[in-house]
């Protein structure tokens, strides 16, 4: 499964904290994150993170698109909720992924939730889909 990351400067370090908890986890699946977040989980982990641009950049944008494209089966967004333009961009990604079935979490305890069901198989409907889908690269 493709699992993008994404995080609030105040949140990156909980994204790392995060990843380093489930990294048995995330290894078994393609992990892409925009570029500081990814760099970050990364380094502090050991997992191949596909980069994308930063959020500055147009990341959280690319990421968009791949949603989509349906080229993402989960989304990890921690965000800050007090940071207004962040958080407008959180709510398109959020819609995005309504819009086309992709289970995505804005908190870390929501996103245990997440981790947990892929280490199970809860969500293996999603490959279902897509059965002839390649992991992407950036």
């Amino acid at each position: 499964m493709n699992i993008a990351l994404m995080s609030h400067d105040r949140k990156k370090e909980l994204m790392v904290q995060f990843c380093t908890a489930y990294c048995g986890v995330l290894s078994k699946h393609t992990v892409c994150a925009t570029n500081s977040t990814g760099r970050m989980v990364a380094d502090a982990t050991g997992l191949p993170v596909n980069l994308f641009l930063s959020h500055e950049h147009g990341g959280i944008e690319q990421i968009g698109q791949r949603i989509s494209y349906n080229e993402i089966d989960m989304v990890l967004f921690f965000n800050y909720p007090l940071d207004e333009e962040l958080n407008a961009e959180a709510l398109e990604i959020m819609r995005l992924c309504d819009q086309h079935s992709v289970p995505f979490a804005s908190n870390v305890a929501t996103a245990e939730l997440l981790i947990h069901g892929l280490a199970r198989g809860d969500l293996d409907w999603r490959e279902a889909m897509n059965p002839n889908r390649v992991p992407f690269a950036v």
